[in-house]
């Protein structure tokens, strides 16, 4: 009996002994299985309305711009600017020697006072001859003579004024002044060089007013038929924000207001010159620059945007890792519209909101394996 007792409670203690050890054996595996989990980053899409855009290579140009001219011969004697600031028209710029302009005008002056004094003697003869005429003490012919002295003299009153101000203008163009307000080209002449501007007129800078600049740029007509079979058209809220880029940067700094495009296509170049305004320089653009200038030319309501950097490809196309409820990753075939800010892409077709899919490490998760998901903060949008 005893032993048969003491046979039980060997057996009771050898299941206990087991259990245990199954049990630990057990924990052991869970916690190896949750350490080799990886630990993947994942983020959801964003959705928001967007506006699909392609960038154009375009040029500035300033609405306002003239030459500085000189219309006169002679010595520089004066530079009143700094190449490259902002002068304002009527700004005096240049003097130019003035002893020849200032002898004119003398001569000139001269000449209309001999001419009033001819004019002022024609004028007293002929009212003294025809008071002489009416007591016939002098002939009609003498008082007929008379009169064209007079004319003459009065012509050459007029002929002498005509010259004064010719001069009084050659001396006035001695003082060279901004046609317009902007900012001001570097000098080509330097204080004391010759400038023979008298019989054709010498640029000596040039003034762009950068505060009224205009955008300009070339698309090609399929892109124009686009742009119609989507009902786009000069006037509408998208022509009126085009952003423009510089410096190699995608991202705006300045928007324009689309006016104009070309009424027929270029038959040697296939496309339409479109032209619009700037709204706010900001001192930000130069008359000359090239910047890209992003044509709208669709806009989508909630679109589903992700990283483009973890999409992938292979023969079927661009694919997605997406990790589901179990947190299983799951290949996934999407379809894929523009890039978006550079580092978004719109997703067609393959994704919904609110489902995770993998950003990074690609290459270390494959279908149907468990990971650790993280998600990463969304990526700023405008």
């Amino acid at each position: 009996m005893n032993k048969e007792r003491n046979t039980a409670v060997i057996a009771t203690l050898f299941m206990l002994a087991t259990s245990i050890l199954v049990s630990c054996d057990g924990n052991k595996r869970g916690d190896k299985e949750t350490e080799d989990t990886p630990v993947i980053d994942v983020a959801i899409p964003i959705v928001k309305s967007v506006v699909l855009s392609r960038p154009y290579p375009a040029s500035i140009l300033s609405d306002s711009q003239a030459d500085v001219v000189v219309r006169v011969d002679g010595q520089i004697t004066g530079k009143f600017f700094e190449d490259g600031a902002y002068v304002r028209k009527g700004q005096k710029l240049f003097t130019i020697e003035t002893t020849k302009y200032v002898a004119s005008v003398d001569e000139a002056k001269a000449t209309l006072a001999n001419a009033n004094s001819s004019l002022s003697y024609a004028d007293n003869r002929l009212q003294a001859l025809e008071e002489a005429f009416k007591s016939n003490a002098v002939s009609e012919m003498d008082v007929m003579q008379a009169r064209d002295n007079k004319m003459q003299a009065l012509a050459s009153v007029n002929s002498a004024r005509s010259a004064l101000r010719i001069a009084q203008l050659n001396y006035d163009y001695c003082t060279v002044v901004a046609p317009v307000s902007g900012r001001i080209t570097s000098s080509l002449y330097d204080v004391g060089a010759y400038v023979g501007g008298e019989g054709s007129p010498v640029t000596v800078a040039s003034v762009y007013d950068e505060n009224n600049l205009s955008v300009t740029f070339e698309i090609e007509d399929a892109q124009y038929s686009l742009l119609a079979a989507n009902g786009i058209a000069i006037g509408d809220s998208l022509m009126n924000n085009v952003p423009l880029s510089l410096d190699g940067n995608d991202r705006p700094s300045v928007f324009a207001r689309l006016y104009y495009v070309s009424p027929a296509v270029s038959s040697s170049t296939g496309t339409l010159r479109l032209k619009g305004r700037i709204a706010d320089n900001s001192g930000a653009l130069r008359q000359g620059m090239y910047v890209k200038a992003h044509l709208p030319y669709a806009s989508v309501d909630n679109g589903i945007l992700v990283r483009d950097a973890s999409i992938g490809t292979d023969q079927s196309g661009k694919y997605l890792y997406v990790v589901g409820d179990s947190d299983l990753v799951q290949y996934r075939h999407i379809e894929v519209g523009e890039l978006y800010e550079d580092t978004l892409r719109l997703v067609t077709k393959g994704i919904k909101h609110g489902e995770r899919y993998v950003t990074e490490a690609m290459l270390k998760v494959r279908q149907g394996l468990r990971v650790k998901p993280v998600i990463q903060s969304p990526v700023k949008t405008k």
